[in-house]
This record gives C-alpha cells, structure tokens and sequence, in this order.
C-alpha cells in the first residue's frame, strides 16, 4: 500500500512538472503543450495535446494535482501512524 502511494506521488509531481512546464513555455511561438494521462495505474505520462497552452485549463489543473498530491501524503501518513502502532503493540 505504501508503495502504491509513493507511485501516486510521483504521478502528481511529473504531471505538475509538465503542467508548470507548459504554463512557462505558453508565449512560446509554436510550443506544443503535453497533455498528462494517469490511468489505471500510478504511472503518468505525458503526450502532444495538439496545439498551444490552455491556460483556461492549465491554472486551474495544478489545484486539482496538488490535491491528489496531499491525498496520497495524507494516505501515506495514516499508513505511517498505523504501522507504528502496530510495532508498539507488538514491541
């Protein structure tokens, strides 16, 4: 489970990197932003969207990747506490 949410982490933060990295390159003449895709599992990856930067979508997208992010710390947190407890109990 842990490492589920280690994977979930390391999702959110190349999706924030490609989003922050489209929102700096959208003055760009002829950037093609990348478009990130989570699905299914805990990998994302990144593919051409298809034309420039939407910042109408951009901006508001890193609140939606920075709350899966603190989602799976808080997930990650919980797991850290009860594990503890466990070792105390057995202890």
């Amino acid at each position: 489970m842990i490492s589920s949410n280690i994977s979930g982490m390391t999702a959110h933060q190349n999706w924030m990197g490609a989003n922050a990295h489209n929102i700096a390159n959208s003055n760009t003449e002829n950037f093609e932003a990348s478009r990130t895709v989570i699905s299914g599992g805990p990998e994302a990856f990144q593919t051409p969207s298809g034309g420039p930067t939407d910042l109408s979508k951009a901006l508001p997208e890193q609140i939606v990747i920075a709350g899966g992010f603190s989602a799976q710390v808080a997930a990650l947190k919980s797991q850290d506490a009860m594990l503890g407890t466990l070792l105390d109990m057995k202890g």
